[in-house]
Parts: structure tokens; C-alpha cells; sequence
């Protein structure tokens, strides 16, 4: 299985858990969606594909897999941040953002204005936010937004109609 993982220090990282599916693995039933977790890792010195060694869960965020709308917020979230960020470099300011993102994501329903602030957000640490423009504008232009967007924001607002009756 591979895994990619969002991290203070090292950024975006790939890694390999070898016979992560198998009942006995040590990683059985560590490894899925928006977990938080501490990993050891042995660095491939011919790619960007490192070897997992161990995992601790720090937070399953259990409840964001149990609403599709959570999912697809939380899943949106995260392609926009593989999109912009580089491989193995530090994002720490990115990082604390899907952390809060995520947490709230746990407790809450998505809305439209927690997407545009999770835009503006990294807008703003890219260093690209331009205030003539809406966040995700200045991401369109510079990068290939994730294609679930405008399905995210149809659905937060049909839910949103659909609550309000």
C-alpha cells in the first residue's frame, strides 16, 4: 500500500507499507483516510519512495468518513495542498492548516465559506493571494485546482438549501 503523508517537517511524503492489508500486519487498521499519526520511515536513497517502519494513531478523525460531504471537503482539501506544495519540503503553516481543517471537518459539516477560507489560507502562505480576485481564481491560474471542487460547493450548497426548509 502506498501512502502519502502531510507533514510539519518533511512536507509531502510517499511511502510503501509492505503487507499493510494482511490481517497480521503491523499496520493493519493504522492506515486509512485523515488519520493522524506518528511514523518512522527508512529513506529510499533512489526515490521518493520510503519505506514505512511503525505508526502510532494520535486521531483517527473517525467521523469525516462517515459523511460523504465531510469526505469530499476533507479529500478536496488535501489534492489542493498535493497541488501546491513540493515534494519533501517543509510546510509547516500549511500543515496547522489541514490540521484545524480536518478537526473542524470532525465536528462539523463543511460550508462554503470554510472552503474559501481554507483557499484564502493558502493563498495567503504561498504568498500569492491577490486581493482583486477570489482565492480559488489565483489557484486556478497557477495551478490545476483538484476537479472535485465544483461538485464540493454544489453539494455543501444543496445541503444547505435542503436544511434551511
Amino acid at each position: 500500500m502506498i501512502v502519502t503523508w502531510c507533514t510539519i517537517e518533511h512536507g509531502i511524503l510517499k511511502t510503501v507499507a509492505k503487507g499493510a492489508r494482511r490481517p497480521k500486519s503491523p499496520f493493519f487498521g493504522k492506515i486509512d483516510l485523515f488519520f493522524e499519526a506518528e511514523f518512522e520511515i527508512s529513506r529510499s536513497k533512489k526515490s521518493d519512495l520510503h519505506q514505512l517502519r511503525d505508526i502510532a494513531i494520535i486521531n483517527t478523525r473517525a467521523k469525516i468518513r462517515e459523511s460523504y460531504q465531510k469526505t469530499l471537503a476533507a479529500s478536496y482539501f488535501v489534492e489542493l495542498i498535493n497541488k501546491v506544495s513540493e515534494p519533501e519540503a517543509p510546510i509547516r503553516s500549511i500543515y496547522e492548516l489541514l490540521v484545524r481543517a480536518l478537526n473542524f471537518l470532525d465536528k462539523s459539516n463543511p460550508t462554503q465559506g470554510a472552503v474559501l477560507h481554507f483557499e484564502k489560507e493558502i493563498t495567503s502562505y504561498l504568498g500569492i493571494l491577490d486581493p482583486e480576485k477570489l482565492p480559488f481564481e489565483t489557484l486556478s491560474e497557477m495551478y490545476n485546482l483538484p476537479k472535485m471542487r465544483p461538485d464540493l460547493i454544489e453539494f455543501i450548497n444543496k445541503q444547505n438549501k435542503g436544511s434551511n426548509r
